[in-house]
């Protein structure tokens, strides 16, 4: 190997340590050694120290021993290039490092300078990892770049930027080259930021690329059932699974040479645009460990093909880029070309099923006006009517189907779509206008996304546009009549009327003992699958991970146990899980992954439940954040007392019936009850409540914060949760 890059690792990892030392030796002088240190709202403690060698860093005091790891790690101190055949010392400089950067950053939040400034994001809370982290497990997401420095102008950073985005990979940044970073050009290039976007700047200095790094830790921990400690797996995990790489641009320093280091024990290879030497033998990396003096303009796809990546790109004809990374966008009024619907104008978008002979594959009619009939910022009505066939095709399908009109549009890049049905928005950007982007390649976008995702069951595919008002409003009324048909349909739907539940098995690479069993009243945990969609998916992907369950027997009506679902429980968890109830969180609960969107734990002294949603970050009565909730209930456990659940399940009449239903809610937060206060309401009429008072009758953080206090909040309301016999 590269006995410059091995001497400028380890001179660099000293360097970092050194700085690490000064800082640690501040904060304890200022804070002392019992100050609590973590990043904020997240879990697994300081992650690359946590996830790495199993110490928890709870204080000042704790991080001794990783002092005196990072010591034991670093080779001695060299001043001149020394040569070193193998890549033993580097690694350990560079693993050295990361423990070094992790003292640093979490000392910034005790002392400062913060890490969260400005554009600056610091380390990602668990609501983040959650949401996002997933996606690198279910390929929405297959890996990330972490950018150190910056590219040589504005224009190539937002070309590379957009590159990435359409690749539907993630950016991190970091480290700054010349006193400029990569998202300050970004910003100045007029480019939006965030983890909507998916270009997420978490410093200016080198340090901050242990966020990333971070990340990934975190990831193999929560959702690849690494042991804190196990540091083979762990780094085996990212290797495999956490598809990334580091694209160093500008001038390398010491310290970065000794963070890349640090990233190739994970198998993230570095590629950069300057002249620096190159480790091209494989070993800890998939392919080469460092390649260096890249043309800008192939240095993503360059950075693909050294990681192994397999990326599928459709080509689709219309003008501007589509790419998943483009779905946060919003289009202020200012920046608005035109609009559609949003209650301004009239409008809807109908998914309907046709026969074969009825659709022209391919064929896109405009009916009314386009874009350049109307002034800048004007207004038209639209109705979108796309109609499919397919050998496969049902009824039953076409909701599943239309609803996914919102994601595909918003994949293009300066078009904003919102709502469904009749309640839709879109509005287009004057950028896209001026790029050629016309109502026709709405069409073409349709087309071809759905042809891409869904041609198991779709033969032709033909997109109706309409923007004459007599039309749309017409058109609209037949949409209105048929959503109403559909709504009686779905709404109606019971476990009873169905012989055939389906899993959903897409979270067992994490969490390999969980299964999800998906009926029409208990959908996904996640809250991303219904029985409809599990029923759809099946039809696209006979051997995918949502499967048919026939019920078989019933073994208990009121928990809610079938003889073949618990043997398929049984067989797909290999043995681990023997029964599982779809009603009782009490009896046999079934298992939770970590994907879910709220978790319900009794609290004993009440009678009762709380519920708490993933984005609420505080203290619950049960004496837990939902962090740790997460850990203790997620995982593939089957954990009598507690589930995981999707917001919609809370409105199921199945809702832990086995316990009595939503009368058992003594508390929630209050922004999720806001959210499911229409539900809420119509449920407890439908049980002989009086809705509106049993929903204030629900204790929430500004009245209660320990379980005692929802003790007396509940008592002093009588809640009818305090009449009801003991859930155990």
């Amino acid at each position: 190997m590269s006995k410059i890059i091995a001497s400028a690792a380890i001179r660099g990892a000293h360097k970092i340590a050194k700085q690490a030392e000064e800082i640690l030796s501040k904060a304890i002088e200022q804070k002392g050694f019992d100050c609590p240190v973590e990043f904020p709202n997240t879990g697994y403690y300081l992650p690359i120290i946590y996830s790495m060698t199993g110490i928890p860093i709870k204080t000042l005091a704790d991080f001794e021993q990783v002092t005196q790891e990072i010591n034991n790690l670093l080779p001695p101190f060299v001043d001149d290039d020394l040569w070193l055949p193998y890549l033993g010392h580097t690694l350990d400089a560079g693993m050295a490092t990361l423990f070094a950067e992790e003292i640093i950053e979490a000392c910034k939040y005790l002392i400062g300078p913060n890490p969260v400034d400005d554009i600056w994001l610091g380390a990602a809370d668990d609501v983040i990892l959650r949401e996002r982290g997933i996606q690198f497990v279910d390929g929405t997401a297959p890996g990330f770049a972490a950018i150190a420095g910056a590219a040589p102008d504005v224009e190539t950073a937002v070309t590379i930027a957009r590159k990435l985005q359409e690749r539907r990979l993630y950016v991190f940044m970091s480290a700054h080259n010349n006193g400029t970073t990569f998202a300050e050009q970004l910003v100045e290039g007029g480019v939006q930021l965030g983890w909507e976007t998916r270009l997420i700047p978490f410093g200016r200095e080198i340090t901050s690329a242990i966020y990333a790094l971070g990340f990934a830790s975190r990831a193999a921990l929560s959702f690849g059932g690494v042991q804190p400690g196990d540091f083979r797996r762990n780094l085996l995990y990212n290797k495999n699974r956490i598809f990334a790489f580091v694209l160093a641009l500008g001038e390398v320093t010491d310290e970065w040479y000794a963070t890349a280091a640090g990233a190739i024990n994970y198998g993230f290879p570095t590629i950069a645009d300057s002249d620096i030497p190159e480790i091209l033998p494989t070993g800890i990396c998939t392919y080469e460990h460092v390649v260096s003096k890249i043309p800008h303009d192939n240095i993503v796809e360059k950075a693909i093909e050294v990681r192994g990546l397999k990326i599928k790109i459709t080509e689709i004809p219309i003008p501007v880029k589509v790419s998943p990374a483009f779905e946060g966008e919003r289009i202020r009024k200012e920046d608005m070309q035109c609009e559609f619907g949003g209650q301004k104008t009239p409008a809807f978008e109908w998914l309907r099923m046709r026969e074969i002979s009825e659709v022209e594959d391919g064929n896109v009619e405009l009916i009314g006006p386009d874009i350049d009939s109307v002034e800048v910022g004007g207004q038209l009505p639209l109705g979108i009517v796309i109609e499919v066939a397919g050998r496969k095709m049902q009824p039953d399908f076409e909701p599943v189907l239309e609803r996914l009109v919102h994601t595909f549009i918003n994949e293009a890049q300066g078009i904003w779509h919102m709502g469904q049905r009749d309640m839709n928005w879109l509005r287009i950007s004057k950028e896209a206008a001026k790029a050629g982007f016309k109502l026709e390649h709405v069409g073409k976008l349709l087309h071809a996304k759905y042809h891409d995702e869904y041609s198991s069951i779709l033969d032709k595919v033909q997109v109706k546009i309409y923007t004459d008002l007599k039309q749309v409003e017409e058109l609209r009324t037949q949409a209105q009549a048929v959503f109403a048909e559909r709504d009686a349909r779905l709404a109606g739907m019971q476990d009873e009327d169905v012989e055939t539940f389906y899993s959903c098995l897409l979270c067992q690479s994490f969490a390999p003992n969980h299964i999800c069993v998906v009926s029409p009243e208990r959908p996904g945990l996640c809250g991303a699958y219904s029985w409809l969609d599990c029923r759809a998916a099946y039809e696209i992907t006979p051997t995918g991970p949502n499967q048919p369950i026939t019920k078989g027997n019933l073994i208990n009506k009121t928990a809610g146990q079938w003889d073949k679902i618990n043997s398929f429980i049984a067989k797909v968890s290999g043995g681990n899980v023997e029964r599982m109830s779809q009603y009782s969180m009490i009896v046999d609960p079934m298992t939770s992954c970590g994907c879910f969107e709220c978790i319900s734990a009794v609290l004993p002294l009440t009678g009762g439940i709380m519920i708490v949603n993933r984005e609420f970050s505080e203290m619950t009565p049960c004496g837990m954040k939902f962090s740790t909730l997460a850990g203790t209930v997620g995982g593939g456990q089957q954990t009598p007392g507690f589930i995981g659940h999707s917001k919609h399940y809370i409105g199921s009449k199945k809702f832990i019936a086995a316990e009595g239903g939503i009368v058992r809610i003594v508390w929630m937060p209050s922004a999720l009850k806001e959210e499911m206060r229409d539900v809420l309401i119509q449920r407890a009429n439908e049980l002989g409540l009086e809705g509106e008072k049993f929903i204030d009758m629900i204790a929430d953080e500004t009245t209660a914060t320990t379980e005692e206090e929802v003790m007396e909040f509940v008592t002093k309301v009588k809640h009818p949760a305090m009449a009801l016999e003991s859930m155990f």
